[in-house]
């Protein structure tokens, strides 16, 4: 069956080049997922295959693959290993945001586009803090940048670092406090910048997503990349960005591929009372047909917006409620696909050597990724109702 998502050659071809390096890393995954370490690895090959390029601009050597385009690639990474596709996704949603937002010095972003496209490196930007969530949230980071001479004294503790055990550099918002403003400040790892292994979590356990600790950390005055004025759109609000559509993306590639496994096992698996496959099973039939309109539905959702953001870019910036609900809608579809994928096959996906159990694991983060449920639900009640009682009748 052709897929209606892949609507030129040229995307043909990044889904096919995706498709393949899924194929090699997923040799692999089980052996990370078991273990918790990162996987050096599927990075190499990765980095050989010329990955970390993707979304970086031309004029830096880079692919710059367009949002539409890294939603097919980092769904069909995904298909081979969420932890891989999920921590390699902020690297490459980094570089995309930044080339779109022109927020950062240009030379230094030319430096880093330089960095990715001949070294290798990554970046990421790290906004959580234990106690606090991800900042974009609203609170203020309890990461404290100090005006010294000559650049900021940086001390704090940031957590759910992915990528933390590759990084060379990457970025993260603190408070300056005689500014009464967050800053977003590059960080070059140094005997200053401890990474605390704290990442065992039930799924997407290989994303190296660590604590990191700021010891009387020195930044240097040309490190600090960007400052956020009162009331101004922080770009890096999750649930208001249609960039941020790549973490959905992936988790429905990891639903993706728990469907491929359920119609594939449906196929190829025998039924003695039914003296045929158990494909001709009406209670399976009715599980493939549920799973395939959950997964259709999401597939529309998320690949609808981005080409509206192609079309029309413009209108990127007015999308926040359409990205909360796209997240909303794709993340509980993948879970529930899961869900009903494991049902088709039986009590053999809960062993541990089946690639279902870890793709039940992996689908169930999604509900930690920012949205969360309850704020998308509220933010839409809020929208709607916040004018009723000004309105009301009085009788």
């Amino acid at each position: 069956m052709s897929d209606v998502y892949i609507r030129n050659e040229r995307e043909q071809k990044l889904v096919q080049y995706a498709s393949e390096l899924a194929q090699q890393i997923d040799k692999t995954a089980g052996k990370y997922d078991e273990s918790g370490e990162f996987p050096f690895e599927q990075f190499k090959i990765l980095e050989d295959a010329g990955y970390f390029k993707l979304t970086v601009p031309k004029k830096y050597g880079g692919e710059e693959i367009s949002l539409y385009e890294m939603l097919l690639v980092q769904e069909q990474l995904a298909k081979g290993d969420g932890s891989t596709a999920l921590s390699v996704g902020w690297h490459l949603l980094t570089f995309l945001n930044v080339r779109e937002a022109k927020t950062w010095p240009e030379p230094i972003f030319a430096e880093l586009s330089r960095k990715a496209v001949k070294e290798g490196s990554l970046l990421n930007i790290i906004n959580s803090e234990r106690g606090k969530g991800n900042i974009s949230r609203g609170s203020l980071p309890g990461t404290i940048a100090k005006k010294v001479p000559g650049g900021y004294i940086i001390t704090g503790e940031k957590a759910f670092a992915s990528l933390a055990p590759i990084l060379k550099q990457f970025t993260i918002i603190a408070y300056i406090e005689e500014e009464n403003l967050t800053a977003e400040f590059l960080v070059t790892k140094n005997d200053q910048v401890e990474v605390v292994n704290t990442w065992n979590a039930m799924g997407m356990r290989a994303t190296g997503s660590h604590d990191i600790i700021f010891h009387d950390t020195f930044i240097q005055e040309e490190a600090l990349l960007y400052k956020h004025r009162p009331n101004e759109i922080n770009r890096f609000l999750a649930d208001g960005r249609v960039y941020s559509l790549e973490i959905p993306a992936v988790y429905l590639g990891v639903a993706g591929a728990a469907r491929d496994y359920a119609i594939d096992f449906a196929k190829n698996t025998y039924s003695y009372s039914l003296e045929n496959t158990i494909a001709h099973a009406s209670h399976v039939q009715q599980k493939i047909g549920e799973i395939e309109i959950l997964y259709q539905t999401a597939r529309r959702t998320l690949y609808s917006i981005a080409a509206q953001v192609e079309q029309n870019p413009a209108i990127k910036d007015r999308l926040s409620e359409d990205v909360s609900i796209a997240k909303y809608v794709i993340c509980n579809n993948a879970i529930d696909i899961v869900t009903k994928a494991m049902q088709v096959v039986g009590g053999r996906s809960l062993s541990k050597t089946s690639k279902l159990q870890r793709l039940f694991r992996d689908v169930q983060c999604s509900r930690f990724n920012p949205p969360a449920d309850d704020v998308v639900i509220t933010q839409l009640a809020k929208g709607l109702l916040v004018d009723v009682k000004q309105g009301a009748f009085q009788l």
